[in-house]
């Protein structure tokens, strides 16, 4: 039988280190929230190592969500996209890791152009209204204000931005705030800035395109920073931002870009995506079609792995993301897809 002593310090030792777990995560999702990325992913950093030690798998799978946004944000989209997608698969979620995961997936998707952004950003609305949080809500309804404007929608764009705007508004939250008008200045629902809007969110309002992606740049916000010279009227920063979003393989907004350019009458656009991932309307890289070709032929994920010199879990998640790409639930069915579709040879 244990010492009541000894339990007693364990138990101590065990609330403590939930705190520290805590702290470091709500350091971490702070700085998120107010987009400063760079100190956002030394404290997560540091929880996921503190918490993955301790086994404190909720601390440790919110931290995880979070630095999925970091990560997307400032253009690593690969290993948002992995991250993200670890959180999601797992069973016995916490809501807040689930959403914040979520929302990262969409983000990527909707960026990306790639299937499924809309079923997760549903989910996460649906997750995010039941918490009746603006730290939830505010974000989720601004990404479907995003996916909205990407596929041209206005009436959709308005309704999402304007149904968490009077609660930003009202929790004075600079960056919730500023990213809700903005989506209602881009089509005209908006005149002016409010004036507690976060200063990127703001100048791009005010018609100060320059400033704005110098703003996003000091936040390492690369797809931002792109979004925002754009919306400059002159050709050099629109073919600037365009070679950013190719870089990025942000492909809807990048055709935006490309087909104002040619309204404009402007001659040499820069390329598009190369061939490989022009050639598919899903979105596969290089790297992914040879995936599923080896699947094709029956490979296994630590066949593949070995094929490829690259680890298990990397074919693992290279799968996952045909599988979402495709919009498919099986290998079997993502060879099927890829085949109809001429991906790989019959």
């Amino acid at each position: 039988m244990r010492d009541p002593g000894t339990e007693s310090r364990d138990g101590a030792r065990s609330g403590l280190a939930a705190h520290i777990a805590n702290a470091y995560s709500n350091l971490g999702s702070g700085c998120g929230e107010v987009y400063s990325f760079v100190r956002a992913e030394g404290y997560l950093a540091a929880n996921i190592a503190f918490a993955t030690e301790r086994d404190l798998d909720h601390s440790r799978l919110y931290s995880l969500s979070w630095q999925a946004n970091t990560r997307m944000y400032q253009g690593h989209w690969d290993a948002a996209a992995e991250i993200a997608l670890g959180v999601v698969q797992r069973a016995g979620v916490a809501t807040i890791s689930r959403i914040m995961a979520l929302l990262a997936l969409g983000r990527l998707r909707t960026r990306r152009g790639d299937p499924g952004a809309t079923e997760v950003l549903d989910e996460a609305l649906a997750l995010a209204e039941r918490t009746g949080t603006l730290q939830r809500i505010g974000p989720v309804r601004a990404a479907r204000a995003e996916a909205a404007w990407l596929a041209g929608d206005v009436a959709r764009v308005m309704a999402e931005a304007q149904a968490a705007y009077a609660l930003a508004l009202a929790k004075s939250h600079a960056w919730f705030a500023g990213e809700l008008a903005y989506w209602q200045w881009k089509v005209g629902a908006l005149a002016a800035a409010p004036p507690i809007a976060a200063e990127p969110f703001r100048l791009q309002i005010q018609g100060d395109a320059a400033n704005a992606a110098l703003a996003w740049q000091a936040r390492n916000c690369p797809y931002e920073a792109a979004r925002a010279l754009a919306e400059a009227d002159d050709e050099t920063s629109s073919k600037r931002a365009l070679r950013e979003l190719e870089r990025l393989g942000a492909r809807p907004l990048a055709e935006r870009v490309r087909r104002r350019l040619h309204e404009l009458g402007i001659r040499s656009i820069p390329r598009g995506p190369r061939a490989v991932t022009r050639a598919n309307a899903f979105g596969l890289t290089a790297r992914e079609l040879e995936v599923v070709a080896l699947l094709a032929q029956g490979f296994s994920n630590a066949a593949i792995a070995a094929r490829l010199y690259r680890s298990e879990k990397t074919v693992g998640h290279h799968v996952s993301f045909v599988l979402a790409k495709l919009g498919v639930p099986t290998r079997e069915a993502a060879v099927a897809a890829a085949t109809t579709h001429g991906l790989i040879p019959k």
